[in-house]
């Protein structure tokens, strides 16, 4: 089930807010823990016990490791855990392309099994960890409710695409919440905003790149390229943002408030700071349970690298079981240690250097969505290479390719560049200064409520409507 569809917006949706708001608040819990179950079962039950199974294992190895804090068996238990959540994660997400390299490498003749991969895994795998290792460091109190654990774990707002969601920062909320009607109406609010980000723009925007990706790139116009790169960067960011703001909405809607997982990535002035903006829950994971751990950036410069190595590395490949994974998260390796140790962005003044540093962060990106984007590294790279013109130079660049889909989906290119950066809210800041703040008070839910009735018109017609973060 899919928040962008009729069934959760119409059916499961209701009926869950309808039972939770009519039951005691000792029940609510359950209500949201057997909702998430639902959810999660919903089209493929089985794998609703793969989930199942990772909450008792971790539930009963926190319990474990806070029994014997201190002592040698904790941390031995503590990596007993890392070893079965990242096993697990192993077995379903890597062991096929494993198989698959070993035996194209090697002749060894070896075939891939076909284990069809659990939606959510990477994020319910990463939540699991997060609070057994927690429990470990002691910043957060072992949970003797399995059912908490369990609905921490599998809370559906944010069960299979995120945000990454600590213990700590919903253990108070786990046990007392209060569901204040402004809450309430701000989660609304927040969720039908994400609708139309995932329905109205990223569904639009897959248009194009569904073509070029799909082309002969070297018969195909350079400028039609770089629309299909760019649209693909939009899509992405509309498709997982506004899953992120819907999961953040539903959150609140119950009481909960999440952290925030995206802050206007195509803004930054360099690629360090897109990496504070784009998928800030997982980026800040990777850094406190990774690299920190392995000394951060308070070691020799070697070391320092090779951390960011590892990171980078992990990164890509936690994405997906795809060399064009593993080079994407190698290519922001390199980017960032040239970055760090020989561009130094941040200690520059000069308003040029800004302005072009700006320029090749976002060129940088684009391309490594390309490679994101590809089935293949080789594709990539020619897709690349492509947009640079290496295969084909034309005095005609507005042929009937980037006429006709600028005809069609020109509308939505204009509002996902601008709906990426910040120009509603600063307008919306100044204007709530002052008396004209009043009159958005009233045309601002009008308009929010106007954006979600159109996109339910997308899919009352039957529009196209996948996640790309579903597959991660």
């Amino acid at each position: 089930m899919v928040f962008s569809s009729l069934i959760f917006a119409f059916l499961f949706l209701p009926i869950v807010l309808f039972l939770y708001y009519l039951a005691n608040e000792k029940y609510q819990n359950y209500i949201l823990l057997a909702a998430s179950l639902i959810f999660y079962s919903y089209g493929e039950p089985q794998f609703v016990f793969v989930m199942i199974g990772s909450i008792l294992i971790n539930y009963f190895l926190a319990i474990l490791i806070d029994r014997n804090r201190g002592q040698l068996r904790a941390r031995i238990l503590m990596w007993v855990d890392a070893v079965i959540n990242i096993g697990i994660l192993f077995v379903y997400k890597y062991l096929d392309y494993s198989l698959e390299l070993t035996g194209s490498l090697f002749g060894t003749g070896i075939k891939p099994i076909g284990i069809v991969l659990p939606i959510g895994i990477s994020f319910f795998t990463f939540q699991a960890l997060s609070y057994v290792i927690d429990v470990y460091r002691g910043t957060v109190s072992v949970q003797k409710n399995p059912l908490y654990v369990a609905l921490y774990i599998s809370f559906f707002p944010q069960l299979i695409a995120g945000p990454i969601v600590r213990y700590s920062t919903i253990e108070k909320q786990i046990s007392h919440r209060v569901c204040k009607l402004e809450l309430f109406s701000e989660g609304a609010r927040r969720f039908m905003i994400g609708f139309g980000k995932k329905i109205i723009l990223a569904n639009n925007l897959a248009f194009i790149p569904e073509v070029t990706f799909g082309r002969d790139v070297t018969e195909t116009n350079p400028l039609f390229l770089w629309m299909g790169a760019i649209c693909y960067s939009l899509q992405i960011f509309y498709d997982f943002s506004g899953y992120s703001d819907m999961a953040i909405g539903l959150g609140k809607m119950f009481g909960f408030e999440f952290e925030e997982n995206f802050n206007y990535p195509y803004i930054s002035k360099s690629i360090t700071e897109f990496w504070r903006r784009w998928h800030i829950s997982l980026s800040s994971w990777f850094r406190d349970y990774v690299y920190i751990p392995l000394g951060g950036s308070r070691v020799k410069p070697l070391r320092h690298v090779l951390n960011m190595l590892v990171v980078w590395a992990l990164t890509g490949i936690w994405h997906g079981a795809n060399v064009t994974f593993l080079m994407w998260g190698i290519g922001y390796f390199v980017l960032l240690t040239f970055e760090k140790y020989v561009i130094k962005p941040s200690e520059k003044k000069s308003l040029l250097f800004e302005s072009l540093w700006r320029i090749f962060t976002l060129a940088c990106v684009n391309f490594g969505w390309v490679i994101f984007n590809s089935s293949e590294l080789e594709l990539g790279i020619r897709y690349c290479l492509a947009m640079l013109g290496r295969y084909r130079y034309s005095s005609n660049m507005l042929d009937s390719d980037v006429i006709s889909n600028l005809r069609q989906y020109g509308v939505f290119i204009v509002l996902g560049v601008l709906f990426a950066t910040p120009i509603v809210k600063v307008i919306k800041d100044k204007m709530s200064a002052n008396k004209i703040g009043e009159v958005l008070l009233f045309v601002e839910p009008c308009v929010v409520a106007a954006v979600f009735v159109w996109a339910i018109s997308y899919l009352i017609l039957g529009a196209h409507n996948p996640f790309i973060y579903f597959n991660f």
